[in-house]
């Protein structure tokens, strides 16, 4: 374990106090001058770090601090493998060359500051702006058949609006199956991916890829989701801030819980804007109204078509819209 790794989660389990260079040598095994030379090399890393005569270090509060994979480590005990890299393609794609090359072992994180090939359902792009959102994917071997684990990606749904409304204190609503939104825009995207065992049909590994837009970019979104997406907090010029490691963790962890209980969330349906609405189901170019009436046990969501008959949509059946977008941030 190097210097660096040893240090962040000290100086985390400490604040808001001081630790003393002595300290920090003696808990470390090293010189006072390798402590210092370290905390310079961090703070060169944007790692807010105080210094203050004759009381030592502390790290300063989590808004504005890297995203760090030390933090996040320390922050989940130790329980979970983080990783994160400054860029990638998709963190679901990596993550997953990463499994099936045998260089993990569950529960893992991988998180990223952009992706420059983000993933979203059904072949679309996730736009992924540098520095203005959390992106990460999550690998978890939850164990029996697919058919038991339809319901992943509400509960990360869930961890993701329970974890937002315990950093931030803002309340998602959810859009079934996969979206979380504020103010009527989607601010959340889900997706989850895996790979079974054909014969057997049990689920050898899942990834649950979420990405969070925290900051409006400077420059706006792009056209063609302009005025469908939004953000958590504004753009950066509004002053708003949050602590992106301490949101990742609650999110991280809160989802290793939900999934131990193989159950949906009552979050998941009291916090969704479907439920008694008017729907667009699209299949390609196909297109019908529907109205929505009841999420079941399994995630299925119970529908009644034009002609009064009921039937239940699967995850990545279809793609669903609300009519007329009501929701609202309250």
């Amino acid at each position: 374990m190097s210097l660096r790794q040893s240090l962040l989660p000290l100086l985390y389990r400490a604040a808001p106090d001081y630790l003393s260079g002595e300290e920090l040598a003696l808990r470390l095994s090293c010189s006072r001058a390798a402590v210092w030379k370290c905390i310079e090399k961090l703070r060169g890393e944007g790692y807010r770090i105080e210094g203050m005569k004759n009381r030592g270090y502390r790290l300063e509060a989590g808004e504005g601090q890297p995203l760090s994979e030390e933090l996040i480590a320390a922050m989940l005990g130790g329980r979970v493998s983080v990783e994160v890299e400054p860029e990638l393609s998709s963190s679901n794609d990596v993550l997953k060359q990463q499994i099936l090359s045998g260089a993990l072992k569950p529960p893992a994180v991988l998180l990223t500051d952009y992706q420059s090939a983000g993933k979203g359902r059904l072949g679309r792009s996730f736009f992924s702006p540098k520095g203005d959102g959390l992106y990460l994917s999550l690998y978890l071997k939850p164990g029996g058949l697919v058919s038991d684990n339809l319901i992943l990606t509400a509960q990360a749904a869930v961890a993701v609006y329970r974890a937002v409304r315990e950093v931030s204190g803002i309340s998602l609503f959810i859009k079934w199956v996969n979206d979380l939104y504020l103010g009527g825009r989607k601010v959340c995207g889900i997706l989850s991916e895996g790979q079974a065992n054909f014969e057997t049909g049990e689920l050898d590994f899942a990834i649950v890829g979420i990405g969070l837009n925290l900051y409006e970019p400077e420059e706006g979104y792009p056209r063609e989701i302009r005025g469908k997406a939004a953000s958590l907090l504004g753009r950066r010029s509004e002053g708003r801030g949050i602590d992106r490691n301490l949101l990742a963790a609650r999110i991280v962890e809160g989802l290793i819980e939900l999934g131990k209980e193989r159950e949906l969330p009552e979050d998941y349906r009291t916090r969704n804007i479907v439920l008694g609405r008017e729907i667009i189901l699209s299949e390609g170019k196909s297109r019908r109204k529907a109205r929505a009436l009841s999420i079941l046990p399994d995630g299925r969501l119970e529908i009644l078509e034009e002609d009064g008959s009921r039937s239940t949509l699967v995850y990545g059946e279809l793609s669903v819209k609300l009519e007329e977008d009501r929701g609202n941030d309250s």
